[in-house]
């Protein structure tokens, strides 16, 4: 199936590496090629950012593919920057395609008189004029309502579960771990793709960044333990986590995380933690140093992102993306040069 002749693709500069691989995957879905459109986002000497666009894109579909990680007011900005942009030059349609939603741990009022800023975010982007958005696992499901226009929330689970599928071949003493309560949904989907057991790190805390007491909840000794997450920051609860199933008797422990943040001391954390192996996804742009840590790896959501907008551009299903078998196929010629 071809998405339409008028669509265009346009990158900020949050994860270009990203945007290209969807570029390049879109080619070889589609048998022909497709390129960025050519644009000059950049900043001028006060930081203030400037956004031109040389392809024409009257009366087209236009995908913007930018992630809203650190500097996340920066690339926030250069996305509704170039929303105006495209709408001034009278684009037919404009889609956000941001595979990591920064903010989206504001999603509620956590205490008095503080924002609910992933609200806010999603405001932004409606009324800079986007039409619809595509974005990978939410922090929080009701952050899908936050928008008043169309918004399709993807998720890694289906790429994690062939990766594991892949690299594990077909062990049966997987047991998939959510690191807190809050994360029992997630991990449950999971484990009921794989076929394995389920078990939940209990965590109490005393002040908000600081945890006082962790219980495993579940059957974790003997077993080959997966936790998984939609985002690894600091990774100070990831790793205490780890060695506690480790304690509690794990043969392995291995984590798969869909948005790797990873900030402040995190890679060194990781490094020298008892996790054989940190999976991220790329929905971030993966620094020099995350690409040298030994233990962690990063899986492309190209192919995943790449089929999306074919989907949304030719107004077919994105929910079929949501399944393996859907996208095993689409995954095959990745893992082949594994």
């Amino acid at each position: 199936m071809k998405i339409d002749e008028t669509a265009q693709m346009i990158a900020g500069n949050s994860n270009r590496p990203l945007a290209e691989a969807i570029a390049r995957r879109m080619s070889v879905y589609r048998g022909d090629r497709t390129k960025l459109a050519d644009a000059r986002v950049e900043r001028f000497n006060d930081k203030e950012i400037f956004v031109e666009i040389f392809d024409n894109v009257r009366g087209q579909d236009v995908f913007i593919i930018q992630s809203t990680s650190h500097p996340a007011n920066d690339n926030l900005m250069e996305m509704l920057i170039m929303t105006d942009a495209l709408k001034r030059a009278s684009a037919k349609r404009i889609t956000a395609v941001m595979p990591y939603f920064g903010y989206a741990r504001q999603d509620r009022k956590s205490a008095a008189r503080t924002p609910i800023s992933a609200k806010l975010v999603a405001n932004l982007i409606t009324t800079a004029g986007v039409d619809r958005v595509l974005t990978m696992d939410l922090h929080a499901g009701q952050i899908q309502g936050f928008f008043d226009i169309p918004t399709d929330n993807l998720y890694a689970a289906p790429v994690f579960a062939l990766d594991l599928k892949h690299h594990m071949n077909g062990r049966d003493d997987l047991t998939v771990v959510s690191p807190d309560v809050g994360g029992v949904v997630r991990a449950r989907d999971l484990a009921k793709r794989l076929g394995a057991g389920l078990a939940i790190v209990d965590k109490r805390r005393s002040r908000p960044g600081e945890v006082d007491q962790m219980t495993v909840i579940g059957e974790v000794k003997g077993r080959t333990c997966v936790m998984v997450d939609d985002i690894c920051d600091t990774a100070g609860t990831l790793c205490k986590a780890a060695e506690l199933l480790k304690e509690e008797g794990a043969t392995e422990v291995h984590a798969y995380i869909s948005h790797g943040v990873l900030s402040g001391p995190a890679i060194e954390r990781v490094s020298s933690s008892v996790l054989k192996q940190l999976v991220i996804t790329d929905s971030i742009e993966p620094t020099p140093e995350v690409r040298a840590a030994s233990n962690i790896r990063v899986v492309s959501i190209a192919p995943l992102f790449a089929q999306a907008v074919l989907n949304v551009g030719n107004d077919t299903s994105v929910s079929s993306l949501f399944h393996e078998e859907t996208l095993g196929p689409i995954y095959e010629a990745f893992y082949r040069f594994d």
